[in-house]
């Protein structure tokens, strides 16, 4: 048997999948990166164009900044970033040029391994993409096999399309990606060795979310049948509706007769550090979950569903969860069964929660799903219902966006902000609000440093700054005792 390797999901997918992406800012990833380096993973699944846009957003961290320290902290371990089309942050396709400086910047900056996803499987998109990071780095570029279920996405679908992606050279490796956990053993022991008959000896991982229980054991499986890496959570951020946890990951590996190449003190440390760092900021651990069949109908990622009880919840509506559920796989099949892959998944569920909420289905359609129609994210794989398409582009919003403008030329976006900005806030203001961009800049550096067991005193100590009535604060555990006195110097 070959020697394995893991890529840790953490930072990125297990924060996505299990805490929305808000669960971790940079003070978080900066006091894990020595522990993480220390473990010898093949890669860190670190970032996206949306990761960024919520550093930005939520927490005023500059995501370049980010990437710069963490690559500095991790010298050995290439930072991924995942990106879906020529696509940075705003829904529109991108000028190729713009892209182009994307693409620069973001391995400038750090990344050493990138993932072309394609939703829609266009061979030429992820060729062009490939053409473009190439040119602008030495980084790796895995190209991403999108699992789904559907009478179209056969064994022979992925084969044909990983051959004829394989013909560039500037396509380093493969994995199969299982946004929504529906890989099973029979389709792994079918799947794998269609696809790795189609790459020749080019590396093939494997990405499988534990959303309905398979994910571990079709990574075990496709391990037996010659994958290179498998992608794994560490602790709080395993299981569930994110990847197999890292240590029972491990264990079943050695139970199987398998060699992995991970130092193991380091991996039982970083375990412990993001187990107390969930703790402290009271964030959900993943647990291992029941086979649930409807998943194989609807197809939701855990991210989504995630978001979608929330935003149920926060309307008081969580009691229509199952219905929102299973108007998902309706609005899924008259869509034209798309892949249950950012951005679609969020389409498809925010459609179903307007038609369940709603005073009708179709009354209510988003920008997005309009735009999907419109063949502005690519080509359906299959039709869409016929009567659906009716009903959404017989509107005067579907006429609007029909002739919207396309995403500008970097010509015009340089300027638009003028030619001396930097390119990592050119960028950044070229896609997202300029409030958001300015608070960022004016926050100033992020934190280096994080301690679990301190943050819940450090957010007590905020809370009562907020109130000029407390005075005098006296903190008692044990032999510990901290006593504030207003107006006392420290």
């Amino acid at each position: 048997m070959t020697t394995l390797k893991l890529v840790d999901v953490t930072m990125r997918d297990g924060n996505q999948s299990l805490w929305g992406a808000t669960g971790l800012n940079t003070a978080h990833m900066l006091q894990a990166a020595a522990l993480t380096e220390a473990c010898g993973f093949r890669a860190i699944d670190f970032t996206s164009s949306s990761h960024m846009a919520v550093a930005v957003r939520y927490f005023r961290n500059n995501p370049w900044e980010r990437l710069r320290r963490m690559a500095a902290a991790m010298p050995t371990t290439p930072l991924q970033f995942i990106t879906t089309g020529l696509r940075f942050i705003a829904w529109q396709q991108a000028d190729p040029e713009f892209m182009r400086l994307v693409y620069r910047a973001l391995q400038v900056n750090g990344v050493r391994r990138f993932v072309l996803l394609d939703p829609m499987h266009e061979v030429p998109a992820v060729v062009e993409a490939a053409r473009l990071v190439k040119e602008e780095g030495d980084a790796e570029v895995m190209c991403a096999l999108t699992f789904t279920l559907s009478e179209f996405h056969t064994d022979q679908f992925y084969a044909d399309f990983a051959r004829a992606v394989g013909q560039s050279p500037d396509v380093d490796l493969f994995y199969i990606k299982d946004p929504s956990g529906l890989l099973s053993l029979d389709r792994v022991r079918t799947l794998v060795p269609a696809v790795k008959a189609a790459i020749g000896n080019r590396p093939l991982e494997i990405h499988a979310h534990t959303t309905i229980g398979q994910g571990m054991l079709s990574s075990l499986e496709a391990a037996k049948l010659g994958i290179s890496a498998i992608h794994v959570g560490i602790g709080a951020a395993g299981d569930g509706s994110s990847l197999p946890e890292a240590n029972r990951m491990l264990a079943n590996l050695d139970e199987a007769g398998h060699t992995v190449d991970i130092d193991r003190a380091a991996l039982a440390k970083l375990t412990s550090y993001w187990n107390r760092t969930a703790l402290a900021e009271n964030l959900p651990f993943g647990q291992p979950q029941n086979f649930d069949a409807s998943f194989l109908r609807h197809q939701i990622a855990g991210g989504v569903m995630t978001t979608t009880a929330r935003q149920l919840a926060e309307l008081g509506l969580s009691d229509r969860l199952p219905a929102v559920i299973a108007e998902t796989e309706q609005v899924r099949a008259e869509l034209g069964y798309p892949i249950m892959v950012t951005p679609f998944p969020q389409m498809v569920m925010s459609q179903a929660l307007f038609n369940v909420i709603g005073e009708r289905r179709y009354a209510q359609v988003s920008d997005q799903v309009i735009r999907y129609c419109l063949g502005k994210f690519g080509k359906p794989t299959s039709p869409i219902d016929r009567d659906v398409l009716a009903a959404i582009m017989d509107r005067p919003r579907a006429r609007e966006l029909e002739n919207e403008p396309t995403f500008p030329a970097l010509g015009d976006l340089r300027r638009q902000f003028g030619h001396a900005m930097p390119d990592e806030e050119f960028l950044l203001r070229a896609v997202m609000p300029p409030e958001q961009v300015d608070a960022m800049l004016a926050a100033g550096p992020s934190r280096a440093t994080y301690t679990p067991e301190a943050a819940p005193v450090i957010a007590l100590l905020r809370q009562l700054a907020a109130k000029p009535t407390a005075r005098d604060l006296v903190i008692e555990r044990g032999s510990f005792r901290l006593a504030l006195h207003a107006g006392a110097s420290l």
